[in-house]
């Protein structure tokens, strides 16, 4: 390990020190406080010659720190105004935005990108740039006019990339880079400007499954790690209901609701905010299902995972799964992972596989 390398290990060792001290002294004043708070804001477009356009009013929520909040809502329900605005990158209707206590109005933009950063979906283009360079660029609020980094800055960077795990990428260019690894890149340097404020817009939008997961794992661990506030908005209702401690729901003309993922489900407000004709929200799974008219109505005889696929296959077909022992014209039993029995009309045949189930049911019945 080289000289420098060893230094930034050390300074990044000690930083990262400092941000336990923090995290747990913190942690002591429990969560009486928000980092990030609106006031009755109203969020829209204004237009010179006509009124303004009221997308949502009277949103009055906050920013723990230390917690990871995910904004979802259907297409056109406001998600991106709201970021924005929240952002500074839009002025609101009416109603304020406080960012530690101060109103997000008159801060100068060299004290508002010290209290927040903010991660965008559109592709970053910046050619050959070097990954550690672009996550330098989160200390340009930090720097002289020269832009000439110090010590504590490239200690900063490197506990950073470390932060996200991207010690690796460090040194290759970012148009080398996937999807997933140019967002830890852009993570890491919104988390180099030591922002009170993460905001992430639809960080997942062009990952795989495992790299979706991945990366809310992620944020999770950073906003608890760093005791920083991370809001990020998505479509990925699964990930936010198993990953989010506070989810704010917008539905289509509003209002913002704001609670625990589990809270929001049993009061019916998820439900209702993406209720569409001929979808529905099943809270026993935690997954929308298209309302259609049954196929029929299938007996399913078993236990354990073969039976659980079994009635999404059924399901998925258009068929009304009912176990164990009811009274209906055709029958599965679930032998196995690979064996299945089909009685219809007092014929009972064998399948190794559902493909071939899903076939017969498809083929013998209207």
């Amino acid at each position: 390990m080289s000289y420098q390398s060893s230094v930034f290990s050390l300074q990044s060792s000690e930083l990262s020190t400092q941000y336990s001290v923090l995290s747990t002294f913190n942690s002591e004043l429990g969560t009486q406080y928000s980092v990030l708070s609106t006031q009755y804001l109203t969020i829209g477009y204004r237009h010179p010659r006509r009124p303004p356009r009221v997308v949502v009013e009277n949103i009055n929520v906050s920013l723990k720190p230390g917690e990871l909040v995910c904004l979802i809502g259907p297409n056109g329900a406001g998600k991106s105004t709201l970021m924005r605005t929240l952002a500074g990158m839009q002025p609101p209707l009416s109603g304020s935005i406080s960012i530690m206590g101060d109103d997000l109005a008159v801060l100068t933009p060299r004290d508002l990108a010290q209290r927040l950063s903010i991660v965008l979906t559109e592709r970053v283009d910046v050619g050959i740039l070097p990954a550690y360079a672009l996550v330098a660029l989160g200390r340009y609020p930090y720097t002289d006019w020269t832009g000439a980094l110090t010590s504590d800055d490239e200690a900063i960077v490197q506990w950073a990339i470390e932060a996200v795990g991207a010690s690796d990428l460090a040194a290759r260019s970012v148009d080398e880079l996937s999807d997933g690894e140019r967002q830890k890149i852009l993570i890491a340097r919104a988390l180099a400007q030591q922002p009170d404020v993460v905001l992430l817009d639809e960080p997942t939008a062009f990952l795989d499954l495992p790299r979706r997961a991945e990366m809310m794992q992620l944020l999770r661990r950073l906003a608890r790690d760093t005791y920083r506030a991370i809001l990020l908005s998505t479509h990925d209702l699964d990930l936010a209901l198993r990953s989010a401690d506070q989810i704010w729901l917008l539905p289509k003309g509003g209002p913002l609701q704001a609670g625990a993922p589990e809270d929001l489900v049993l009061s019916g407000a998820f439900e209702a905010a993406f209720r569409s004709e001929g979808v529905t929200f099943d809270a026993f799974t935690g997954a929308f299902r298209v309302a259609a008219q049954p196929a029929g109505v299938v007996d399913v005889v078993g236990e354990g995972i073969p039976a659980l696929w079994t009635v999404r296959a059924l399901e998925r077909e258009g068929f009304c799964p009912i176990r164990n022992g009811a009274d209906a014209p055709i029958r599965i039993t679930v032998v196995d992972n690979h064996r299945w029995l089909v009685t219809n009309n007092g014929k009972t045949r064998e399948y190794t596989s559902l493909y071939e189930v899903a076939a017969f049911l498809r083929s013998h019945l209207p």
